[in-house]
């Protein structure tokens, strides 16, 4: 199993940063995808940025130019840095892993989340 524990939401005015962390734990066999989602009061899980372990990246129209996902493979920990923040960015955000146990069996895992408010 993987856990994932969040860090780094908080509040922030527009046009502020914020970096959010990510870090996996537990036993598996490696850690593919991992990802970061968000989620507003009332709306629906959407995806903000993903990267695979080989570096590709892949990022909401909403966010891109702002936000910068990246990880650290040895640390097995995922980033997210957030630019020119803006209160639509306001939500909930959670950090998702696609891993391999030892048997090589696909599973997904969530963080708790952590709550990223933006407003002056």
């Amino acid at each position: 199993q993987v856990q994932l524990v969040e860090s780094g939401g908080g509040l922030v005015q527009p046009g502020g940063s914020l970096r959010l962390s990510c870090a996996a734990s537990g036993s598996f066999f490696s850690i593919n995808a991992m990802g970061w989602y968000r989620q507003a009061p009332g709306q629906q899980r959407d995806l903000v940025a993903t990267i695979t372990s080989r570096g590709t990246t892949n990022y909401a129209d909403s966010v891109k130019g702002r936000f910068t996902i990246s990880r650290d493979n040895a640390k097995n920990t995922v980033y997210l840095l957030m630019n020119g923040l803006k209160p639509e960015d306001t939500a909930v955000y959670y950090c998702n892993a696609n891993w391999e146990n030892r048997l090589r069996f696909s599973r997904g895992s969530w963080g708790q989340g952590t709550q990223v408010t933006v407003s002056s």
